[in-house]
């Protein structure tokens, strides 16, 4: 007696079928699962054997039970084989109709009393399932929103219990397939409870937040302890442009991916925002392990990775973050597979100006050395430096600014200017290939993009030559003040936008 259920399994944030074939003879007792099973799928032989005798279905326990999971050579892993095996061994043994089964994609894990649990990755499975053709997709109830956001055409059925969904296999019960209005879900998970506004004071550091937003800069903000650096780092997302439907889709893959999506929560119609400690190791931030999954940088896919204390992560921490910030993906390597998760973040990074945080405070006294401020400050590498094109100083809040009643602009006007802005740049990279804002421009675009008047230049070598500007700043400065001109929809870039465009850049000048 053999069977064939048909389940699917993740392989990096994307999807497989999976074949669950089931072989019954009579002998000793055998319950055998071949096809590179992990422990935990390994262990799926107790619980289906549990579920199915407290489900009230007699189970034969004199027989040789032998579960192929196709493609045999790739590995297999967790606990969501559990239902499509005890359904695979019920249609051997003639319970369910063979013929019904066949049209299903099931995935779910097994409690010992037959309920059914939830699993990761089902809007992955039902994308997949969608492109596979089948007539529905069996899920537990705590994932059928999620399932159903990417499902498509295909049916997807909320099962709570094993009998259920024998019932439902043999037409011995009507279940209604889940429906859900993706339009309207997008809708309301793209409402943020942060906005700008809460944020007093601090006009000129919101104004380098939405120039940073506008050409997709990476920012980094260097203030002492309480000036609002995180604060105004949770309100960045807020003012970026919306996420269209399909980033949505794709950040929520990965969040399913990696176990993180909220209960009942179908979509992540924000744009993520993660903030990992200073003692993050390097695999966590960008994703691998034996098992490999997302690391924080592809959790803030379309979205903000900010580090706080810069220079306090680890060095070969830092160093890592340079791959994905110029490839917007993460590769990693096995020797039996490789697996690629997206990576395209803006980041957010803060630090203090010093070691005790109070350097160029006119309030407070630095008890810092200029050789430790020197040696804090190199902590951050140059390459990296490279990569964040706006260096903004943010110093603490007065009393009179904090008890103001006066409240700033709200993020949906300030988002509105840099969608204009990003549109402009959409028109003027039509041509080009992977540059989709001013931050991507590599040197050739630059030359084209950001041409500057004989009062341009004359402002430039000043800089470089009195503020003490490297010369590695030039091309960053160009790419600001081409996004400054974008916001002001000026075709040519003027000095009063290079003017503003050096001010963002505190971290190349030479100290006192």
């Amino acid at each position: 007696m053999i069977s064939k259920v048909y389940s699917a399994a993740l392989m990096g944030i994307d999807a497989y079928l999976v074949e669950v074939e089931t072989h019954l003879e009579k002998g000793m007792p055998y319950f055998g699962i071949v096809g590179l099973p992990d422990n935990a799928v390994k262990e799926s032989r107790e619980r289906v054997a549990a579920a199915i005798k407290n489900s009230g279905i007699y189970f034969v326990a004199q027989q040789r039970i032998t579960i192929n999971l196709a493609p045999a050579d790739i590995k297999k892993e967790g606990s969501s084989y559990d239902l499509p095996i005890a359904i695979g061994i019920l249609t051997a043994q003639g319970k369910i109709d063979a013929q019904a089964v066949e049209d299903y994609l099931i995935l779910g894990e097994l409690a010992l009393d037959g309920s059914i649990r939830p699993i990761h990755g089902s809007l992955s499975i039902a994308i997949k399932a969608r492109e596979g053709h089948f007539k529905g997709l069996i899920v537990p109830q705590e994932n059928a929103r999620e399932a159903a956001m990417g499902s498509g055409s295909v049916k997807v059925y909320p099962m709570g219990h094993l009998l259920d969904v024998v019932n439902f296999l043999n037409g011995n019960a009507d279940f209604d397939p889940l429906v859900v209005d993706v339009q309207r879900i997008f809708s309301e998970e793209s409402q943020s409870p942060l906005d700008l506004r809460d944020v007093k004071g601090q006009e000129h550091v919101k104004r380098a937040m939405e120039v940073a937003a506008a050409g997709g800069h990476n920012i980094i903000m260097i203030g002492p302890p309480g000036s609002g650096k995180t604060m105004l780092a949770r309100r960045f997302p807020t003012i970026l442009p919306l996420m269209s439907l399909e980033e949505a889709i794709e950040t929520t893959k990965i969040h399913s991916v990696a176990g993180l999506l909220p209960p009942d929560h179908g979509l992540i119609g924000v744009r993520p925002f993660r903030s990992p400690h200073h003692t993050i190791s390097d695999v966590a931030l960008v994703g691998g392990g034996r098992f490999p999954r997302p690391g924080e940088v592809s959790l803030a896919h379309h979205g903000v990775l900010f580090l706080d204390e810069l220079p306090e992560f680890k060095k070969n921490v830092l160093e890592v973050l340079r791959q994905p910030m110029e490839d917007g993906k993460v590769s990693i390597a096995r020797a039996a597979f490789s697996l690629t998760y997206p990576a395209k973040f803006m980041l957010v990074a803060a630090m203090n100006p010093c070691p005790c945080g109070y350097y160029g405070d006119p309030t407070h006294s630095c008890t810092c050395t200029l050789p430790q401020i020197q040696k804090y400050r190199s902590r951050i590498s140059g390459p990296l430096l490279d990569r964040i094109d706006l260096h903004v100083e943010v110093p603490a809040v007065n009393f009179k600014q904090l008890t103001s009643e006066r409240s700033g602009e709200p993020s949906a006007v300030v988002r509105e200017r840099v969608q204009r802005a990003r549109e402009v740049q959409l028109k003027r990279f039509v041509n080009e290939k992977n540059i989709y804002c001013n931050a991507h421009m590599e040197s050739n675009q630059i030359r084209k993009y950001c041409k500057i008047d004989e009062q341009g230049k004359e402002l430039m070598s000043n800089a470089i030559k009195n503020v003490g500007l490297s010369a590695r700043a030039y091309d960053r400065v160009l790419k600001v003040a081409r996004t400054i001109a974008d916001l002001e929809e000026s075709e040519q870039i003027l000095a009063h936008h290079l003017s503003e465009a050096i001010q963002y850049r505190s971290l190349d000048r030479e100290m006192p």
